[in-house]
């Protein structure tokens, strides 16, 4: 992992394509700005783990019903 410190108004570059600034610091909480193209998904954290998880059970789910019919 690469840790970069930065100030308000401060920004990173990821992949010439990808801005990310720091908007504000309010004690242990940061905001922060993110640009990027349209294409590139942005998610929290917590938000892909779920979309993550509901898409492997989704699969899995899908797996279970088609053995069943593959096996009769």
């Amino acid at each position: 992992m690469l840790a970069l410190s930065r100030k308000k108004n401060e920004a990173i570059i990821i992949n010439n394509n990808i801005e990310i600034t720091v908007l504000e610091v309010k004690g242990e909480q940061v905001k922060i700005g993110i640009a990027a193209p349209k294409e590139v998904p942005v998610y929290r954290k917590e938000v892909y783990i779920q979309i993550q998880n509901a898409n492997k059970e989704a699969v899995d789910a899908d797996g279970m019903e088609a053995l069943k019919n593959l096996l009769g």
